[in-house]
């Protein structure tokens, strides 16, 4: 499978998973704010990887550095919105540190979307 496919699959999943964790966070979540930002993370990221992975194809992005970026951000999204949505549904953390791991995979992604931008070969 093809880096540009695994990624369109991996948003849709994070899409998914989030619309789940926005319905749970307000049916059926100990506490609903940490199981929405959850679910929000994975929205807000999930359209991000679409349009940035179209991007990429499109030649506005640098292939090599996006597919990287691409890889860290959901990554990241995921592992911050596993720790938020554990919190929200059990108290409990995922595991020491999660959270702001999976930040830092998202902020290293972005900027690593910027610099591809900027060293894209098409204008």
């Amino acid at each position: 499978m093809t880096a540009t496919r695994i990624h369109l699959v991996l948003a849709a999943l994070m899409g998914f998973v989030g619309v789940a964790l926005l319905a749970a966070a307000a049916h059926v979540a100990l506490d609903p704010g940490h199981a929405q930002t959850a679910g929000q993370m994975l929205m807000f990221h999930a359209s991000v990887v679409m349009g940035a992975t179209a991007a990429r194809k499109g030649g506005y992005l640098q292939d090599a550095l996006a597919r990287i970026a691409l890889s860290a951000i959901i990554l990241g999204a995921c592992l911050f919105s596993a720790d938020l949505a554990r919190r929200g549904f059990s108290g409990e953390a995922l595991f020491p540190r999660a959270a702001p791991i999976g930040g830092w995979f998202m902020l290293g992604g972005w900027l690593g979307l910027t610099i591809a931008a900027l060293t894209a070969k098409r204008a």
